[in-house]
C-alpha cells in the first residue's frame, strides 16, 4: 500500500472515532431525557444513534482491515473488508428499526398517549444542530481523502441532524393536545431507520457482488478513445475493492504498429485512466485491428 492511501484511511478512521464519540454521547442523553420526559419519539432516536454507533465502528473496523497488506489468502489485498462490515451495520440498524415502529404501533393500539415534556423536543433540536457540525467535518473530512465510506457516514450523519428535527416536531405537536404526534413521529423514525439500513446494505451488496456504475464505465470508455492511436475499446470491466477501483481494458491499435508501439500506447491508456478518473489500477490488454 502507498503512503498516500495510508495517510488517507488513517484520516478516515478519525472521521469515524468522532462520530463514534459523538453518537455514543447523543444516544445515552437522548435514552435518558426520552424517559424522564416521557417521549416515546426521543427514546426512538436515541435508539437510532445506538445503531449508528455500531454503523460507525463497522467503519472504523473496515478502515483498519482494509490497511491489511495482500496476502496468500488474498492476493488482491482486504480492501472489501470495509463492505463486509457495513453488511452487518444494516442488519443490526433493521433489527433496531423494526422494534422500534413495533413498539410505537403497540403504544398507539395500547392508547398511550401521554405528551411528553417539552425539555425533550429541546433536547431533540440541540442534537439536531450538533449532528449538523458532526455532517459538516466529516464531509469535507471525505472529501479530502476521496473516501466513499467516510462520505456514506457524513451522510448518515446529516440525516439523523434531520431525524432529530423530525422527533423535536412531534414532540412540540404533542404539546398542542395532539399527543398522538409523539407516537406518529416515532414510527417515522423507525421506518427511517429500517430505509438507512435498506440503503447500506444494497450499497455494500452492489459491490462485494461486483456491481459497478455504467455512468463511470461511459467514462472510462471515452477518455480512452481519446488516447492518440487507440483505434477502439474491445472489452472494458471494472470492479471496486473497498474506495478502490481497478479497471481491465482491451484495446485495438493498428496492426502495422511493432510491440514497443502498442505497449506504449496501452501504457499511456493507463496512466491517464488513473490521472483522470482517480483509478487505484489499471490493467491494459492490447489487440491489432
Amino acid at each position: 500500500m502507498d503512503e498516500q492511501k495510508y495517510s488517507n484511511l488513517k484520516m478516515g478512521e478519525r472521521g469515524a472515532i468522532i462520530s463514534i464519540i459523538a453518537y455514543i454521547c447523543l444516544s445515552a442523553l437522548k435514552l435518558f431525557i426520552g424517559n424522564i420526559s416521557n417521549s416515546e419519539a426521543l427514546k426512538a432516536d436515541g435508539l437510532n444513534n445506538t445503531t449508528d454507533i455500531i454503523a460507525s465502528i463497522a467503519v472504523l473496523i473496515g478502515l483498519k482491515l482494509s490497511q491489511k497488506p495482500a496476502d496468500g489468502d488474498h492476493p488482491y489485498g482486504h480492501w472489501k473488508a470495509e463492505m463486509v462490515a457495513s453488511l452487518v451495520a444494516s442488519f443490526t440498524m433493521m433489527v433496531v428499526g423494526i422494534q422500534v415502529l413495533v413498539d410505537a404501533i403497540t403504544l398507539v393500539y395500547q392508547g398511550g398517549n401521554n405528551s411528553p415534556n417539552i425539555i425533550s423536543a429541546w433536547t431533540g433540536v440541540f442534537f439536531a444542530v450538533v449532528m449538523y457540525f458532526v455532517y459538516r467535518y466529516n464531509k469535507k473530512l471525505a472529501q479530502k481523502i476521496n473516501s466513499h465510506s467516510v462520505m456514506a457516514a457524513a451522510k448518515d450523519n446529516l440525516f439523523d441532524s434531520w431525524v432529530s428535527i423530525g422527533t423535536a416536531i412531534g414532540i412540540f405537536g404533542s404539546q398542542f393536545n395532539l399527543p398522538w404526534l409523539d407516537p406518529l413521529t416515532t414510527i417515522i423514525v423507525g421506518l427511517l431507520i429500517c430505509k438507512t439500513a435498506w440503503d447500506i446494505f444494497r450499497g455494500a451488496s452492489h459491490q462485494l457482488t461486483d456491481g459497478f456504475d455504467q455512468g463511470l464505465m461511459d467514462s472510462y470508455k471515452k477518455s480512452i478513445i481519446n488516447v492518440q492511436g487507440v483505434k477502439g475499446v474491445k472489452d472494458l470491466k471494472a470492479r471496486s475493492y473497498g474506495n478502490n477501483i481497478v479497471v481491465d481494458t482491451v484495446i485495438l491499435v493498428n496492426s502495422a504498429l511493432d510491440i514497443k508501439d502498442a505497449h506504449d500506447i496501452s501504457s499511456k491508456v493507463e496512466k491517464k485512466l488513473m490521472k483522470e478518473n482517480n483509478i487505484y489500477d489499471v490493467h491494459g490488454h492490447v489487440e491489432s485491428n
